[in-house]
This record gives C-alpha cells, sequence and structure tokens, in this order.
C-alpha cells in the first residue's frame, strides 16, 4: 500500500515537473519554448490551466484585436476561417456571434490560492513573499556558478542542501512560524518521501496532486526553471536528476508548515480549492475567444507574408557567383543578406543554421571549459580546442594572465579588503569609469587561434561530415571562387544576458568557431578528392573562408589568417568592401526602428554603451520559418521578420528527403523555441518574462532577480519586447513555409509526433510552397491541407 501511494505520488511529479520549461544559465543562455510539455493540447487549454493556477492569459488585450479588425487587417474571411477551424465545443456558432463575444469584456478568472496565500489572508502577514525570498537566498547559493566568493558545497542534493540551510534559518520564526526550524531538520531524507509527507497532511487526492505541484513550481519561477535545466541535461546524457523534484519538495513543506499554522481560518477555504485543482481542464469560452482571435490575426499576417513571396522578383541574377556568403538563419541575417545582394548581383547568400552542422565541444584558448556550441537539444560528437602545440607558450602566459586577473577580482570583492580597496584604490578608476561612462571603450569580435578538432576525427569521418553538411546547405555544384561561411554574435557591454544575442543555433554561443572548423574542412584537398568520387566537385580555386557577423553593429569579420595563402587576396580585399557597405545599408535600416537611434552612426555606438539596455532588437518581430532556393525570397523585403534557409527539394528528393527532415526536426523546433519565447514573454510577461531590466541583479552567475531578492526571472526582459511606448514584438506563431512536396512534409510528420503536436496543435502553422514559390496549401492539422492559391492572389493583386 505504501509502495503504491509512493508511486501515485511520483507520477504525480513527473507530470509537474513535465511542465515546466528550462531554463539555461546566463554563460549560455538560450530561447527556450515556455509551453514544453503542454504542446500537446491547444492553445485556450493551455491559457486555462495557467489561468487556474498562475492568474495568465495567452493572448492580447481584445482591444488589440479589435482595432486590426476595424482598420480591415483582420477580415471577415480570417475570422470565418479561424472560427471554423477551432475545434472546441463551447466556440461562437457563428461570425455575428464571434464578433460579440470580441466585443465583450473578457472574463477575468483569479487564481486559486495556495496555502501560503490563504495563509496571508487569514494573517496579514506576506507568507508568500516571505518563502520566496528565502529560497531563493538559499538557492542563489546553491546554484551558484563562481560569481560567489564563498560558494555552498555542492557534493549533496538540493534537498539536503536546503534542509541543512533552512535547519538554521530562524527568519520564519521570527516572523511567526514557530518550530519550522525543527520540521525541517525532522523532515525525511528523501524528497520524495517529504514530498508525501506534506501531501497527505494537506489531505491531497491523487487527482489534486498534479496540478497543485504545477502550481507550486511556478510559484518558485527561474529557480523551478533551472531545476528543470539540470534535469534537461541529465536526460541528454542518458542519466537522470532530482533537482526539480529537490525544489517542489522545499516548497511543499512551506505549505505544509502554514498550514498547521493557519488550519483552522483556512481549512473551509481549502477544501474547495482542493476540488477545483482536480477539475479537468475545460476551456472557459474567454479562452476560446482570445484563440480564434489570435488565429485569424495571424492568418491575416499570413496572408500579407504569401503576397510579399509572390511578388515579382527584382533581383537580377547572373551566372557564375563571385561570392558565395552563407549566413545563420537568424532572422537578423535577412536584412544584411539583402543589402549584401544589393551591392552586386553576382553574389549569393545562402541561409544554414549556424553551427554549420558540427556537433561541437569546445575549449577555448588558454581554458578547460567546455562549451557546448551546438542546438540544445542534441548531444556533441565532436570536440574542439583553440591553438595547438605552436601556442604553448603563449597559452601559458595567458592562463597566467588569467589567473591574476580571477584573483584581482576577488580581492576587490572579498569581505575585508574590499572596503580598503575603495577607498585606497578608487581614484586609480576614474578613467575607466569616464571611458565607460562616454562609451569610449569597445569590445572587439573574438579572435583567439584557429580551432582544431582535438581528438581529429578520420578521413572517411571527415569526408562524411563535409558530404553530409554541404548537402543540407543544398551547395553541391556552382561554387563561387570565394566562399564565406558566416557564424554570428552580439557585440555588447553591461549586458547580463548578451548570451541570448548570439547564435541559438550555437548554444548561446557566437558562432565563428563552427565556421572556421568548416572552412578548414572544406578547404582540405584530401576531403575535396573524396567528395569529387561522391558528386560534389570543389573547384581548385574555391577557397573556403569563415567569418562572424556581428548582429550589434553589422560589422563582419574575416578569419583568413587561417590559411594564410596569396592568391585570394584581392577577392578578401572585395569582400571586405563589399561587407562593410552592406553594413552601412543594414545599420540605417535597422535605425529606423531602434529607439533613441539617429543614423548609421549610433547604431555601432549603442554596442559599447553600458547604459544602453536595448542594443539591439535581437529576433524581436520575427514571424517566418521559409525553406526554399534564396530565389524565391531575393530582393523581397521579409523587414528581418523571417528565417531563411535554403532548400532545394529536387535534389534532396534523390536521397529521400532526409534534409528536409532534418530542418522540420531541428531548425525549425529550434525557431519555434524562439518563437514562442518572444510569444510568452509579451502576451504573459508576469510569468514567462525577466521583468524591467533597470532592476535586474545577477545571481550566483545564472540568472537574474528583479530587486535584491525573490525568485529568479527567466525569459526575455520588458525591453526586448517593448520600446517604452509600444510593443516592439508581435506576438505572432511562426509560419513555416517550406516548398517541397506536401507529401514528403506529411510522411515527415507522421513519423515524428513532436513536431507533429506543434502543427496539429497550431502552435506553428504549416505552408506548402508550389513549384513557383507561392504559397499553396495550408496544413490543417491530422495530415491534411487546405488549397488557399486564390486566396493569396486576391490578396496580392489587392495590394
Amino acid at each position: 500500500m505504501i509502495e503504491l501511494h509512493m508511486n501515485r505520488i511520483q507520477n504525480a511529479v513527473a507530470t509537474a515537473v513535465k511542465m515546466i520549461p528550462p531554463a539555461w544559465p546566463l554563460a549560455s543562455s538560450v530561447a527556450v519554448n515556455p509551453f514544453l510539455g503542454q504542446t500537446n493540447e491547444r492553445l485556450a487549454s493551455v491559457e486555462e490551466r495557467l489561468g487556474k493556477i498562475a492568474d495568465v492569459t495567452l493572448a492580447m488585450p481584445r482591444t488589440w484585436y479589435l482595432n486590426r479588425i476595424a482598420s480591415g487587417l483582420i477580415t471577415d474571411k480570417d475570422l470565418s476561417a479561424a472560427l471554423m477551424a477551432c475545434p472546441h465545443s463551447g466556440k461562437p456558432y457563428d461570425l455575428k456571434s464571434l464578433k460579440e463575444a470580441a466585443r465583450s469584456v473578457a472574463e477575468r478568472r483569479e487564481p486559486l490560492p495556495t496555502v501560503a496565500d490563504l495563509a496571508a489572508k487569514a494573517s496579514g502577514l506576506a507568507w508568500p513573499a516571505l518563502l520566496g525570498e528565502r529560497i531563493g537566498a538559499w538557492a542563489g547559493s546553491y546554484f551558484d556558478e563562481g560569481q560567489a566568493l564563498w560558494a555552498a558545497p555542492r557534493c549533496r542534493s538540493a534537498w539536503a542542501s536546503w534542509k541543512a540551510y533552512a535547519s538554521h534559518d530562524l527568519t520564519p520564526e521570527l516572523h511567526g512560524l514557530g518550530g519550522f526550524a525543527a520540521r525541517v531538520m525532522g523532515a525525511p531524507d528523501s524528497a520524495l518521501e517529504a514530498i508525501a509527507r506534506s501531501a497527505t497532511r494537506l489531505g491531497l487526492s491523487d487527482g489534486e496532486m498534479p496540478s497543485y505541484f504545477h502550481q507550486l513550481l511556478l510559484s518558485i519561477s527561474g529557480w523551478a526553471q533551472l531545476g528543470r535545466y539540470k534535469l534537461w541535461q541529465a536526460e541528454l546524457a542518458g542519466r537522470s536528476d532530482t533537482t526539480l523534484g529537490d525544489l517542489l519538495a522545499v516548497r511543499i513543506l512551506w505549505e505544509e508548515a502554514l498550514y498547521d499554522l493557519s488550519a483552522k481560518q483556512i481549512e473551509p477555504e481549502w477544501r474547495s480549492i482542493k476540488s477545483a485543482h482536480c477539475a479537468a481542464i475545460e476551456p472557459s469560452r474567454t479562452s476560446i475567444v482570445n484563440e480564434i482571435l489570435q488565429e485569424a490575426w495571424e492568418r491575416a499576417e499570413h496572408r500579407k507574408l504569401a503576397a510579399v513571396i509572390a511578388s515579382p522578383c527584382t533581383t537580377s541574377w547572373r551566372e557564375g557567383p563571385l561570392m558565395q556568403a552563407a549566413f545563420c538563419i537568424d532572422v537578423r541575417s535577412e536584412v544584411f543578406r539583402r543589402a549584401l545582394e544589393q551591392i552586386d548581383a553576382r553574389i549569393e547568400t545562402i541561409g544554414f543554421a549556424g553551427f554549420f552542422g558540427i556537433f561541437l565541444k569546445h575549449r577555448r584558448f588558454a581554458s578547460d571549459v567546455e562549451e557546448l556550441r551546438l542546438p540544445v537539444l542534441l548531444n556533441p560528437s565532436v570536440s574542439s580546442r583553440a591553438g595547438d602545440e605552436k601556442y604553448s607558450v603563449e597559452e601559458r602566459s595567458t592562463r597566467i594572465r588569467s589567473r591574476a586577473v580571477r584573483a584581482w577580482g576577488r580581492f576587490k570583492q572579498a569581505a575585508v579588503s574590499s572596503f580598503a580597496f575603495v577607498e585606497a584604490s578608487g581614484p586609480l578608476y576614474a578613467g575607466k569609469l569616464v571611458k565607460d561612462g562616454l562609451s569610449l571603450r569597445r569590445k572587439y569580435l573574438p579572435d583567439e587561434p584557429p580551432p582544431s578538432l582535438d581528438p581529429p576525427l578520420s578521413l572517411d569521418d571527415r569526408v562524411k561530415a563535409a558530404e553530409t553538411i554541404l548537402r543540407a546547405m543544398s551547395l553541391t555544384s556552382g561554387f563561387a571562387r570565394l566562399v564565406v561561411l558566416l557564424g554570428h554574435g552580439a557585440n555588447v557591454v553591461n549586458n547580463p544576458h548578451a548570451s541570448g544575442l548570439h547564435c541559438g543555433a550555437c548554444g548561446g554561443y557566437s558562432g565563428e568557431v563552427n565556421a572556421r572548423l568548416l572552412a578548414g574542412l572544406l578547404n582540405e584537398q584530401a576531403v575535396r578528392d573524396r567528395l569529387a568520387q561522391n558528386g560534389i566537385a570543389i573547384p581548385a580555386d574555391t577557397l573556403f573562408v569563415a567569418g562572424l557577423h556581428d548582429t550589434t553593429t553589422d560589422s563582419v569579420k574575416l578569419y583568413d589568417r587561417d590559411h594564410p595563402e596569396s592568391a585570394h587576396r584581392p577577392d578578401l580585399a572585395k569582400a571586405r568592401a563589399w561587407f562593410a557597405a552592406a553594413g552601412k545599408l543594414s545599420r540605417a535600416e535597422r535605425a529606423l526602428r531602434l529607439p533613441g537611434a539617429s543614423g548609421p552612426h549610433s547604431v555601432t555606438r549603442r554596442s559599447y554603451n553600458w547604459a544602453e539596455v536595448r542594443p539591439e532588437w535581437a529576433l524581436a518581430r520575427c514571424k517566418a520559418f521559409i525553406a526554399a532556393p534564396r530565389a524565391r525570397t531575393a530582393g523581397k523585403s521579409l523587414e528581418g521578420r523571417a528565417f531563411l534557409h535554403t532548400y532545394d527539394w529536387k535534389e534532396d528528393s534523390e536521397r529521400g528527403f532526409p534534409v528536409l527532415e532534418l530542418i522540420m526536426t531541428a531548425p525549425v523546433v529550434v525557431a519555434s523555441w524562439i518563437s514562442l519565447q518572444y510569444f510568452g514573454s509579451t502576451v504573459a510577461p508576469n510569468l514567462f518574462g525577466s521583468g524591467n531590466k533597470l532592476l535586474h541583479n545577477v545571481v550566483g552567475g545564472v540568472g537574474v532577480i528583479e530587486g535584491n531578492g525573490g525568485a529568479m526571472r527567466a525569459g526575455l526582459s520588458w525591453q526586448s519586447v517593448h520600446d517604452g511606448q509600444n510593443y516592439a514584438h508581435d506576438p505572432l506563431r511562426l509560419a513555416v513555409c517550406i516548398e517541397a512536396p506536401r507529401e514528403a512534409m506529411t510522411d515527415i510528420l507522421s513519423r515524428n509526433s513532436g513536431i507533429r503536436q506543434l502543427f496539429d496543435n497550431t502552435w506553428l502553422h504549416l505552408y506548402a510552397m508550389d513549384g513557383e514559390g507561392r504559397i499553396s496549401h495550408r496544413y490543417r492539422g491530422d495530415l491534411q491541407w487546405d488549397a488557399m492559391l486564390s486566396t493569396i492572389e486576391t490578396t496580392a493583386n489587392a495590394a
């Protein structure tokens, strides 16, 4: 009987844990889909669940949609189509009733209170704030990754660590929670047993526990997401991790203690709350109308996108490109690619995932820290390090300098020396303060020694990797004399979330390492000889060069010193001039949207202004993912809002569409995480956003808190989605447009349930493009498609 009860507890914990999104530490933060674990349901159902336990609405205010209906952006056809596609039984029965429901005031549902909320109401003491502050004080130390001078021991579990901490913390008792330290000390050593004990004391049934556990984990916000990250990493490595379950044990023990403190006052209301937790999730009419209005708006925006794609191409293509430049599919590259192609029609640009197909674990120069420079969905398969034996002397001196800098930094912050340091050495920093305050100190792009695989791959493996990557790039013929492989990164100062501006496909790092490794691989003669035998003939005079696109300043750094030969110097000089000219055009376009930007030059200055909260807009306004030949979108302004992946389905079909499957199950998923993080941080900033940048303090080197304590905040800051007056991001779920046979896409969806859920439940929208590059069909769900070409032609003609 006891074993059966524990199994039920464990299942309830697992259900709650599955619905918590992970949050990566600041050093390698990446965008995360905040609805992970819930994408098997539609928006209205998820809104209903989160509204019940966290006061969340997953849509914009009704006036947002009504204004767009009044302006004609959202048409009656859009509303009718979204209404027809809605599967919920409680939806409005016709267009008129939908409009009436949209005009009515959306019913606001109060979230279910926790025991801490009930105790606060009964006693007048802010128990939720107190427990959040005490848990945060411990968690900041436990999860610390080098910020704290005196770090907490990491040799024990989170539950054991918290017990040791809380059993000596008298703060709860000073606020009236008598015997709390003794309760902690007497708690079971097993976190699962502690959860079971608390659940029994609270009288939770099997049906009530999953929802209630989910609510408790949401109440500790970013700490729970950091625990979920630990589990994510462990699962990738084939292991498990109990950190998130331990955090639940911590949180529910507080509930148990507060219940015992206030049981008489709260018991009647607590019984009704438990019953509500047990109730099945049935979307309310408000949530259903929100879902329909959101989809109608997305359909309207997709019509505009389809009209742009269907418009005539204004770029005149010439045979034999002078240069090919492969960019990451990141939306920020779209502006630069378009500008570069305007400079000279003989420049061809290519879109590919920014990790360039190298599943890499890398060590920087003179460092032993391993950086996972690949999508966080995957495990690394190769390792590399910057420099080799030729740099041994320089490496030794660099390590000594790094240790000295760390020692000096710790001396400045130590408990005793910090006071004397400020008075004795403060004036010496006057120059630095002036330079920083006037934005005179610039950061420079990475320029480490060339990376090399360590251990090296065999020739067979190198050839296989090169062929796989080139075919995935749809680059198997027509090579230019110069091919530039451009990773990307951001160049900012005083920004804890700087890694979030880097390449998401590189795990939150800049992409130059992957690009340099691939360039070296493709320049290797032995690899080229074998590629030629496999049908990929790279001309002898073709040079691959890596580069880094700085998305903050739109400048490009070339790593041509990796290939010290003179024959291509004129080509490289031209390339630098082209990139400089394209950067100027890109900065001029971006300056129009950046608050306070006065022109192209002011855009560059933002990168080293330590008071700038919006050095760039990153991936705000993203709304589409397009996988098709570049000719379909060349010369057409997509306003920096589209992920552009070069893809030729005809070549791919000869091998059974392996590249199409790779695109749909990897880059599309990464793009969906980005899109949905922006969506969540815009429509539900209190739950899925990190708050106000001006109030951020870094905690443990892993995250930020808003103010001086409490829960860690994950997600995007308010300044990342709002310009101070208006929303900078339109919360649209991504439109994925692919030029490929529908049968091939349907087959891939039928074999990949995870990506199919995203499309079936409209967390993403899937469109098929025809042989002329027009959007011809929309995926309806359940492996079915609807024709829509006539609608697009009508829109294009009207435009």
